[in-house]
């Protein structure tokens, strides 16, 4: 399981960066026209991003011990998105040996 996740959340890297290279390279995100920007499935879909983020971070607080390190994991997550959540839990994949539980990844070390 944990090759597994480690693979698929390289592709989640590899796919974001192409896209947002693509997209990037044919129109500026400030370009966005206001008929996109109002519409109420574009206010749905940011705020549905939004939750899925503040989501993710719950976790992310609650592993991490320190206030700066989840301050900027917050940050991370709130400007990078679905990079840097793939980036957290690729390091938290790459911390415990290939055939670990799931569990040594999802919960605290005793260490911490």
């Amino acid at each position: 399981m944990i090759w597994f996740l480690r693979a698929f959340f390289a592709a989640v890297i590899a796919t974001m960066l192409a896209v947002t290279t693509w997209a990037s390279l044919r129109e500026s995100i400030l370009a966005i026209p206001p008929a996109v920007t109002g519409d109420p499935w574009f206010v749905a879909t940011l705020f549905d991003a939004a939750f899925g983020f503040l989501t993710f971070f719950v976790w992310v607080a609650y592993k991490e011990s320190s206030w700066l390190a989840r301050l900027g994991w917050l940050a991370a997550i709130l400007l990078l998105g679905n990079l840097a959540m793939a980036t957290y839990a690729l390091i938290q994949l790459f911390r415990v040996r290939p055939a670990a539980p799931l569990r040594d990844v999802l919960l605290k070390t005793k260490n911490a």
